[in-house]
């Protein structure tokens, strides 16, 4: 008897890290190609600025390939979720090759969008084929789908730590055991592993001066915070609102991207730079030494929204991130802690705010500019979470927690008064 049991958890845990181990290295692989090809579009794109005038052919390329042969996968990330939350049917392995050449193709024409979701979607897509291969039932399949997530997330950034907690937070450990748990951060590792022996580098971020911890400092750190969570509801809004005008307005969902392509590209004429399109990875980058313009993260906001919202194809993180970059650079001018901290903690507030994962986004930050700032990261991060609204990015995301029941209760006491 004890014999069988000792064989049977034998076999589950072999089955499991096998899993994990294809998955890392599957999703690890998709992440390492997709970014060197995220590259090379880019200086494509930056050599040959005519190029974002056929934005409108890239739209309706990626409008078409997704209403004739992607109609099953077109919710994204939201698909994921939504699969976590009430499992249906196994994710289509075409989500994909479908959401990586629909991104590049967004990103080569000038298209205002990020990565992550791309690499979370081809994570999850390919992750999920294990469902149908192991005969899964529904309770390891949420299982698989947090693998598929935290590989695809923590590959792309290069924080294997965040992706593993992104994986769980974002759908708030909602049914989540130990064994999910431990898996996600055991994927999360192979996957960034299996990027590094491919040899592709992710962007370094620094902060090289930390203030001490005084009353006025923290006084400053909160009400940058508001205003980082604010933005992140400003994102969040923008892009649902572009979404549901261009699905109200144009009812052939291939000519959403197309018509959207049009706009953006003239756009992009007329105000004479391309730092908005793409990843904006070195205005990220700078912001980190040099302060913005107060308009920058409005005008990325305004293009990423309207981007995604036209149905062009890449995530919504990288974008994030260069909100709240250039909003800490631009508020460097008035607030009196340095350039560098002021962006590193927008870079994760930000995104805190529009996804709900406070502890994600805190240990991101720890990651990538050490622990040193680790105090002005986590409270940038938790305030920003409670003031950005009840609101993200992913429309199927269920928010709990904290933060639900805040906004519960000012919702109740505003019924009241009315």
């Amino acid at each position: 008897m004890i014999l069988e049991k000792t064989k049977k958890t034998s076999s589950l845990l072999f089955q499991w890290i096998f899993i994990c181990s294809i998955v890392g290295v599957l999703s690890g692989s998709a992440s390492a190609f997709f970014l060197v090809a995220l590259e090379w579009v880019t200086q494509i794109r930056e050599n040959n600025i005519w190029i974002i005038w056929l934005l409108p052919i890239g739209g309706l390329l990626i409008g078409l390939g997704y209403h004739y042969w992607g109609e099953s996968v077109v919710k994204g990330n939201n698909l994921l979720l939504e699969e976590y939350e009430n499992p249906k049917q196994i994710i289509p392995l075409k989500m994909a090759p479908l959401v990586l050449i629909g991104t590049l193709l967004t990103h080569l024409f000038g298209g205002s969008a990020g990565r992550e979701g791309t690499a979370v979607q081809m994570g999850g897509a390919i992750a999920d084929q294990f469902t149908k291969l192991f005969q899964l039932d529904s309770s390891e399949r949420k299982t698989i789908l947090i693998l598929g997530i935290s590989a695809g997330f923590a590959s792309i950034f290069g924080t294997p730590l965040a992706g593993a907690l992104f994986a769980l937070e974002v759908v708030y450990f909602s049914k989540i055991n130990l064994k999910s748990v431990l898996l996600s951060f055991l994927v999360a590792y192979i996957a960034y592993f299996t990027v590094a022996l491919w040899q592709v580098q992710h962007t370094h971020y620094a902060i090289p001066f930390v203030p001490a911890i005084t009353v006025i400092n923290l006084f400053w750190v909160v009400l940058v915070s508001i205003l980082f969570g604010l933005a992140a509801m400003l994102f969040s809004r923008s892009t649902h609102l572009w979404s549901h005008l261009f699905s109200k307005t144009i009812s052939f969902p291939p000519l959403r991207p197309c018509v959207g392509g049009i706009i953006l590209a003239v756009a992009l004429f007329f105000i004479g730079t391309t730092k908005f399109a793409g990843l904006g990875i070195p205005v990220i980058v700078d912001a980190f030494t040099i302060p913005n313009a107060p308009s920058d993260f409005l005008l990325k906001i305004l293009f990423t929204g309207f981007t995604l919202g036209a149905g062009f194809k890449g995530g919504e993180v990288t974008p994030l991130f260069f909100v709240g970059a250039t909003l800490g650079s631009a508020l460097s001018l008035l607030v009196p802690l340095p350039i560098a901290l002021l962006a590193g903690m927008g870079f994760v507030a930000v995104f805190s705010g529009a996804t709900h994962t406070p502890i994600a986004c805190t240990v991101m930050g720890l990651e990538l500019f050490g622990i040193e700032s680790g105090l002005f990261i986590g409270l940038a991060c938790g305030i920003a979470y409670f003031s950005s609204g009840s609101m993200g990015i992913y429309k199927a995301q269920i928010v709990r927690g904290a933060k639900y029941y805040v906004y519960q209760k000012l919702k109740r006491k505003k019924t009241d008064f009315l």
